[in-house]
């Protein structure tokens, strides 16, 4: 299973893993695949640990960093100017909605502690995202992934002077252009499916289109991967391996509890739905009596982001302490009904790669006839 990309990266199969749990990120390029560190939201200081303990456990294999970039980030506010700005009635709505749930509270003291830690995690400003690129190039990582907007030029420069590559999330053919403009060495064509931040556009659609407007470019392909026919398909279509997000949070290593994981496993695929309501942005989503409760009518509009991501972080701990998965929510795509029980990373490439040998078996036998 090499391709072009991967060879360049020294992988023995085209498998990327986008997590925010450093212990996921370690296993995939130890299975040999390539995994990707979800730090946007990290300090720079928590960054350049988690790099390290990559490092050490990888023994030289290759992973990334993806990261939101200066251009599509916030301005410069302290914790508590960002609070200020966090109105009085949505912060009563959520209030009121998990008291009236009987969702346990924590002291006023301790919301305000919680809430300006999470607004100096949540809020990806300028001075932030150049922090933690520096500390990006100084380690050895072999690349460093857009999560939003063009990726500016400066950031490619800096990256490509270390021999880092620079990758980017696109949603469209369009964008695909503009990010091959922009100088990046590989795209990754994020269909509706995905979890988070994603376009409207179905990844079957999408990954053509965005392999065309890459004019070239190396595509990984994303949204909905969850089995080895998916590869096959990605590969039949043009892209150079696939870029895999949500499957990861069932495993052993995932960072999620088990209360967590065991809700995901309980959902399924039109669960993951599509919503404001997490950040702000348009964003796949789990979707609990906290997310449906938005779409009420006394629901006030969602804010900005990041703002609307400052003000999850409070009933979301709420739900957390409380043991209350009705009142939590977490970014997943709808890849999250084909998760019905615990795995682990290792488990998961074997029956990735069986599937897609299987797959291409039964492909070749379906074609064989004269």
């Amino acid at each position: 299973m090499k391709t072009e990309l991967g060879t360049q990266f020294g992988i023995d199969v085209p498998i990327y893993a986008f997590s925010h749990c450093r212990d996921v990120v370690a296993a995939v390029t130890k299975a040999g695949g390539l995994g990707v560190l979800g730090a946007a939201w990290m300090t720079p200081d928590e960054l350049a640990m988690s790099i390290d303990w990559i490092e050490k456990q990888v023994d030289g294999k290759p992973f990334g960093v993806d990261l939101v970039f200066p251009g599509t980030g916030g301005d410069e506010k302290s914790p508590e100017e960002y609070l200020k700005q966090i109105p009085e009635g949505h912060l009563s709505f959520v209030k009121k909605l998990l008291d009236d749930a009987g969702v346990s509270d924590m002291s006023e003291a301790d919301r305000n502690a919680y809430m300006a830690e999470y607004a100096t995690k949540m809020a990806m400003t300028n001075k932030k995202s150049q922090e933690q690129l520096d500390v990006v190039l100084s380690k050895p990582v072999s690349c460093v992934v857009g999560a939003l907007g063009v990726t500016p030029d400066w950031v490619v420069k800096q990256a490509h002077s270390r021999g880092i590559k620079v990758g980017a999330l696109v949603g469209s053919g369009r964008h695909a252009a503009k990010q091959k403009d922009a100088g990046v060495d590989f795209l990754v064509a994020q269909g509706t499916e995905a979890g988070g931040s994603v376009g409207s556009i179905a990844s079957m659609v999408l990954w053509p289109q965005v392999v065309e407007g890459a004019r070239g470019l190396p595509v990984l392909a994303a949204g909905g991967v969850t089995r080895g026919s998916h590869i096959l398909a990605a590969l039949a279509l043009g892209c150079q391996g696939v870029w895999i997000g949500s499957l990861w949070l069932g495993t052993a290593e995932s960072d999620l509890n088990m209360e967590m994981r065991e809700k995901l496993f309980r959902s399924e695929s039109e669960d993951a739905t599509l919503s404001f309501a997490m950040t702000g942005k348009q964003c796949r989503i789990l979707n609990t009596d906290y997310m449906k409760a938005w779409n009420r009518p006394d629901a006030p509009k969602p804010l900005k982001w990041p703002m609307q991501s400052i003000l999850g972080g409070y009933p979301f701990k709420r739900a957390e302490r409380s043991h209350n998965m009705d009142y939590w929510s977490y970014s997943v795509g709808q890849a999250i009904g084909d998760m019905k029980g615990h795995t682990t990373v290792k488990g998961e490439f074997e029956r990735l790669l069986n599937e897609y040998l299987e797959s291409l078996e039964a492909l070749n036998a379906r074609t064989s006839y004269e």
